[in-house]
């Protein structure tokens, strides 16, 4: 493992996607650890995406953890798609960790009548600040679904409607989620970037090839929409993961496993 800091953002890079995604699932289970033992309670936000499949995995497995007081939230959602849909990120949540650990209550992003789902789950986000977030970032540089066209650092909503561009749409066909362009929703409902920054702690799994011009503008680039995870940066307390196929050589670090 190797580390090091990006102004206020730590960069550790592992040996690959299993290691990555364990260091990530440990830490979070340690800051949940710390949380719970500081204020009786927590208030997790879950991205749903492959590059948590080790984090989420490693974080379930990790015993101590009083899940009965900690409430969860997720931070996207397809709009469109059936409730039942294996599309939709709520199902990969309930498979991955809602439906294994006995939670305080699950804030699921659903509903016909997507407006007013913002305003709900906004509500829900200010009841309950949020204290961690276990996340990744997209091939465009996007955090949630904040692509860079609809990006805002200062977004005056908590949640909001967007329409997604065309790489985050194109990503979701090279994850495997969808079989083809066509298939994949045009619009979703999201949580800003000022409501992610709100987090108290931000873990954040970058993993593969396809993420190594991301990642790489994150670290080096201007802070800018243009790449929305550059503002990670900024935050007091993020970490981000990443496996050797995401490390980009050109970059000013090596590797040591």
């Amino acid at each position: 493992m190797f580390r090091k800091k990006f102004d206020q953002l730590v960069l550790e890079v592992y040996q690959d996607r299993r290691a990555a995604g364990h260091a990530a699932g440990i830490l979070a289970a340690e800051k949940l650890k710390t949380i719970l033992a500081e204020k009786n309670k927590a208030s997790v936000v879950f991205a749903a995406a492959p590059s948590q499949n080790e984090t989420l995995e490693t974080l379930v497995s990790v015993s101590g953890i009083d899940w009965n007081k900690v409430t969860a939230f997720h931070m996207d959602e397809y709009i469109g798609l059936p409730d039942n849909a294996s599309e939709r990120f709520s199902f990969y949540l309930k498979t991955h960790i809602f439906d294994k650990c006995s939670f305080a209550a699950v804030h699921l992003l659903s509903g016909n009548n997507p407006q007013l789902l913002c305003q709900e789950y906004a509500q829900k986000l200010v009841a309950e600040p949020i204290d961690l977030i276990c996340m990744g970032i997209g091939e465009n540089g996007h955090i949630a679904f904040n692509d860079p066209p609809v990006a805002d650092f200062n977004d005056p909503q908590l949640v909001k409607i967007v329409e997604l561009d065309l790489l985050c749409r194109q990503q979701q066909v090279h994850d495997g989620c969808f079989p083809n362009l066509d298939a994949v929703p045009k619009q979703a409902v999201t949580l800003t970037i000022p409501a992610l920054m709100s987090g108290g702690c931000l873990i954040c799994t970058v993993l593969g090839q396809r993420k190594r011009s991301a990642l790489h503008r994150m670290i080096s680039g201007n802070i800018s929409t243009e790449c929305p995870a550059t503002i990670l940066r900024t935050h007091k307390d993020c970490t981000v993961f990443v496996d050797q196929d995401c490390y980009m050589p050109a970059d000013d670090f090596l590797v040591n496993s």
